[in-house]
């Protein structure tokens, strides 16, 4: 035989080393994930529930997932332990420090001057302003709807083409 057709036998071999590589090392990431859960780490099960660790045996963790519930889960059913923060950021909706992550309302202190400028005074007069359509072009619009109304009408009075049907029986 020759390489060229030996080849292909080896690139399929290299591929195949490569991915159960990979497989091998996400699988051994889990494991030491799931050795690092300790009683109070927050955890998410593979099924998309969470839940605080209470205990941690061998191959059993019990888990608890509100007041007076406790529930035994295997090992290999938690899918992620999750950092304190975040998991108070999922299940009890506590943010961390938002005073830091402050957003302005206008962009007014994103400008380099301090000073306001006679554009943005201007601008800001406590007038209201008026959105709403103006009442020239209502009137075209009922012009138009009056003269349709009329051809309406026209049309009616001519005797309407049939293709041969009538309505008599």
């Amino acid at each position: 035989m020759s390489l060229v057709t030996l080849l292909p036998f080896i690139v399929l071999i290299g591929a195949m080393i490569l991915m159960t590589r990979s497989a091998k090392k996400k699988q051994q990431q889990a494991v030491d994930m799931r050795n690092q859960m300790q009683p109070g780490s927050g955890v998410r099960t593979i099924g998309g529930m969470y839940a605080t660790v209470k205990e941690v045996s061998e191959d059993t963790v019990l888990l608890d997932a509100g007041p007076g519930v406790e529930l035994l889960f295997a090992k290999n059913s938690i899918g992620a332990v999750l950092s304190d923060e975040e998991y108070n950021r999922i299940v009890h909706g506590i943010e961390h420090d938002l005073k830091s992550d402050v957003v302005p309302d206008d962009a007014s202190s994103l400008t380099e001057t301090d000073e306001p400028s006679d554009d943005a005074s201007a601008a800001s007069d406590d007038k209201p302003i008026d959105l709403g359509k103006k009442d020239a072009p209502d009137a075209a619009a009922d012009e138009t709807a009056e003269a349709k109304a009329d051809e309406a009408k026209a049309d009616e009075a001519e005797p309407k083409k049939t293709d041969g049907e009538s309505d008599a029986k």
